[in-house]
């Protein structure tokens, strides 16, 4: 058996009057995040770990900003494309373990249903993913509610 690493970490600003799209779920909050796609924090760093545990670069280079056929994307879509790149290489996920930084709205209500929805696209057990959260104690860009982060470790093997 062969198994690999991967690590994502992606940022986006959070804007008023945007959906809020985190884990493949809209939350409901009177800011959402900003992108060129639907700005899924959580999914992109889950799919730049796993393009990275593969060897297949990243988010930005399998995927464009440039691209129009990106642009307002649903990141589930992406994600769903990863994981068919990742199968064509003879890799199946082991297991995701991320973290998203958020100072406002709590996320940990939304973690059973973005784990959920998340397992059903990338067709996983949904004891594969683990989702945290965190905040930074009122600290930087985060802090001020003016972005949201998140990190992601994959494992895959073959």
């Amino acid at each position: 058996m062969k198994i690999r690493v991967g690590f994502g970490f992606d940022v986006h600003q959070l804007r008023e009057q945007q959906d809020f799209w985190l884990g493949g779920i809209k939350i409901e909050h009177h800011k959402g995040a900003f992108g060129h796609s639907d700005a899924d924090v959580l999914i992109h760093v889950i799919c730049d770990a796993l393009l990275g545990a593969a060897n297949l670069r990243d988010i930005g280079f399998q995927f464009p900003d440039t691209a129009s056929e990106f642009k307002g994307i649903d990141s589930k879509i992406l994600l769903k494309k990863v994981v068919d790149l990742i199968r064509e290489k003879g890799y199946e996920i082991g297991n995701i373990d991320s973290t998203i930084c958020l100072q406002v709205p709590k996320i940990n209500p939304h973690i059973p249903k973005m784990k959920s929805v998340l397992a059903a696209v990338m067709g996983i057990p949904e004891e594969a993913i683990s989702i945290k959260a965190t905040t930074t104690e009122k600290l930087g860009y985060v802090g001020r509610e003016e972005g949201v982060s998140a990190y992601a470790v994959v494992l895959i093997e073959k």
